[in-house]
């Protein structure tokens, strides 16, 4: 992720993706967006993907450096 630029993902992974940032729990945010755990492992598995980085708390730590940056882009969405 070094030296690369930013791109948010769609918005349900960013909802996913400021979830983490805040260190929420796959159950928690199952429940805060109304969708199963399944559901949310998978936008977690696509979203390490996307940013290239190798685990759930390495897309933490990026969502955490970009979490004003996904807020916004959430709010103009």
């Amino acid at each position: 992720m070094t030296g690369r630029r930013w791109h948010a993902p769609p918005s349900r992974e960013r909802e996913v993706l400021r979830c983490l940032a805040r260190g929420e729990t796959n159950r928690l945010l199952a429940r805060r967006l109304g969708i199963a755990e399944r559901t949310v492992r998978a936008h977690v598995t696509s979203v390490v993907r996307k940013l290239d980085v190798g685990s759930r708390f390495e897309a933490s730590l990026v969502a955490f450096h970009h979490y004003e940056a996904l807020s916004e882009e959430t709010t103009a969405s």
